[in-house]
């Protein structure tokens, strides 16, 4: 197999995610006092609701693609005939979901106060099918991906300061939103070249992938509903500006969910090729490998940022405006565990093994969950219901996954060190709270809170030698002393 390093993935989809990070921190604060809570509400509520057209139009390809594509990596004229049957599919279903949003559009008149905002946020859909992202995932070319992120995310940044000048730009803001997250596909298409023929191949099936791939899709629908439903149905039930505070809460979840899954992300086209090849034993390591990446991620993750986070939000937003949604952002934290472990349990592990059904029900049990919860709460408490019922819903997900998978996953849940990553939580959240009492600005309480938080988090784990913490450290050094003795030869 030519593909590429794990650790070389990994470190790209990291670079991926803290630019995910640094992008939102830099932008939201300044958008957020132009457009106010209002104004981000709509457009929060504008991309929740294409999203169910979108994830209509995707039909569950994005992660059945990377799986189904892994297995054929090695066979050029196989990959291209793959893509090419998704690619079909996608498009035409793309269209009809372009047809359901234009009757919605025309016939629901809340939609048609704000139809420009839906027909500039819905190019998402078009673009999201000619993208091709599990194409490249499939490959492993993380390096690509996050470089040609990167950039789009650069001038999408540099246009919103350029171009959002007043309340009224929400349109605006929702068009850049929407290039700097989907505009690189235009250029995967033409770049898919490199790995597939844009001619046809002949002897295509379609219908081969029609089960596995409505599978995906109801998997996906269940995801969306429980992931998006809680924009919608407070658009629907309470305010905009109660959208507002939730995806301010929200928004912070999605960067630390990112992390704490970048590990997980490279694994599922790797996994699925083990599978294929029946290399049980590579298998099984990178599936352990993965659980204990997560609790040593998510664990410090959540407890930083449910301490800190009334001043998250503070220094996301850059004033008090957002400030009620502190709570919201507490209550939702324990899902990076949460999300981290069935990203393992669900994605890197039931699906490489032809288990997606499981996903689906768990999925399904999660989405019932979190609408029967946010029916109940969010007219009760708002944005804090809505994040009650997301959070019930993650863990709803986790136990349907950890029933179905626990004589093959208990081994690596027991072999995760739970003692030696508590004993390094004391000493870094005593050093958070004497930081939290210090009179400092915002950006320098956090700054100095996350230093000494995760400094001593990670000295400690290594001073108690865990072994994911050991292997990571001693792994970099070792790579530095090859690269200067190299550069003493030369």
């Amino acid at each position: 197999m030519k593909g590429k390093s794990l650790k070389l993935n990994f470190v790209m989809n990291a670079i991926l995610t803290m630019s995910s990070i640094i992008f939102p921190l830099i932008t939201f604060r300044y958008v957020s006092n132009i457009l106010l809570p209002d104004g981000t509400g709509k457009v929060s509520f504008a991309i929740s609701l294409i999203t169910y057209f979108n994830m209509f139009a995707q039909l569950g390809i994005p992660i059945y693609g990377i799986r189904i594509c892994a297995m054929v990596r090695d066979d050029r004229e196989q990959l291209t005939r793959t893509a090419h049957e998704l690619l079909a599919i996608n498009l035409v279903v793309g269209a009809l979901s372009y047809v359901a949003l234009a009757l919605a559009i025309i016939f629901v008149p809340r939609l048609r106060e704000d139809r420009a905002l839906y027909i500039v946020v819905s190019s998402m859909i078009l673009l999201s099918a000619i993208g091709m992202e599990w194409l490249y995932k499939a490959l492993e070319q993380y390096t690509y991906i996050a470089v040609r992120s990167i950039v789009f995310k650069i001038i999408a940044m540099v246009g919103m300061f350029l171009l959002i000048h007043q309340k009224s730009d929400y349109v605006v803001y929702g068009s850049i939103t929407v290039f700097a997250s989907s505009a690189a596909n235009i250029i995967n298409l033409f770049h898919a070249r490199k790995y597939i023929d844009f001619h046809s191949v002949g002897y295509y099936s379609i219908h081969r992938h029609l089960k596995p791939v409505l599978i995906f899709f109801a998997m996906s629908c269940a995801t969306t509903i429980y992931t998006n439903l809680d924009n919608v149905m407070l658009g629907i039930m309470t305010t905009k500006e109660q959208v507002g505070y939730y995806d301010a809460a929200v928004k912070v979840k999605v960067i630390l969910v990112s992390l704490v899954t970048s590990l997980g992300t490279v694994l599922l086209p790797r996994a699925s090729y083990y599978v294929e090849m029946e290399m049980k034993g590579e298998f099984r390591r990178i599936s352990a490998k993965a659980l204990n990446f997560v609790m040593l991620v998510a664990l410090p993750l959540m407890i930083f940022f449910m301490l800190f986070a009334e001043q998250s939000i503070r220094f996301l937003t850059g004033g008090t405006l957002y400030e009620s949604a502190t709570l919201p952002m507490q209550i939702i934290m324990p899902t990076l565990l949460f999300i981290g472990i069935t990203n393992v349990l669900g994605i890197q592990i039931l699906v490489p093994l032809g288990r997606e059904k499981t996903v689906l029900v768990s999925e399904i049990v999660g989405a019932v969950t979190d609408l029967i919860l946010n029916a109940i709460l969010i007219p009760l408490y708002g944005a804090a219901g809505a994040a009650i019922g997301t959070l019930a819903a993650e863990f709803a997900v986790l136990v349907v996954q950890y029933i179905a998978l626990r004589s093959e996953v208990r081994g690596a849940f027991l072999d995760i060190h739970y003692f030696k990553i508590f004993a390094a939580l004391i000493p870094a959240v005593l050093s958070a709270v004497w930081v939290s009492h210090l009179q400092i600005g915002t950006f320098w309480l956090l700054l100095l809170a996350a230093i000494l938080f995760f400094g001593l988090y990670g000295i400690v784990l290594l001073l108690l030698k865990e072994p994911l913490v050991k292997e990571i450290v001693f792994g970099l050094l070792s790579k530095l002393k090859r690269k200067n003795k190299a550069d003493d030869v030369a």
